[in-house]
């Protein structure tokens, strides 16, 4: 993915997460890391999202921090 920063494998700086996600709309890839609610697994990130809400669940890389000074994640794939 173009501008994708991928998780350094030996250090602990960002890492792939289930997640529910507040977002207006979902052709969006990154995300403010207060829009995200990390969650222990897909199961977990599928029951707490609302569509009707503007919550959906996913998997995301983060959080990075963007070159505006803001933490970061970064979309992997809306889980259904």
């Amino acid at each position: 993915m173009r501008g994708l920063v991928p998780p350094d494998p030996e250090g602990n700086a960002s890492s792939i997460e289930f997640a529910v996600v507040y977002v207006p709309r979902r052709s969006r890839n990154r995300f403010p890391a207060g829009c995200v609610e990390i969650k222990p697994c897909a199961a977990d990130a599928l029951d707490d999202s609302d569509p009707e809400q503007k919550k959906y669940a996913a998997r995301v890389s983060g959080p990075s921090k963007s070159s505006e000074g803001q933490y970061i994640y970064y979309l992997l794939e809306w889980l259904e």
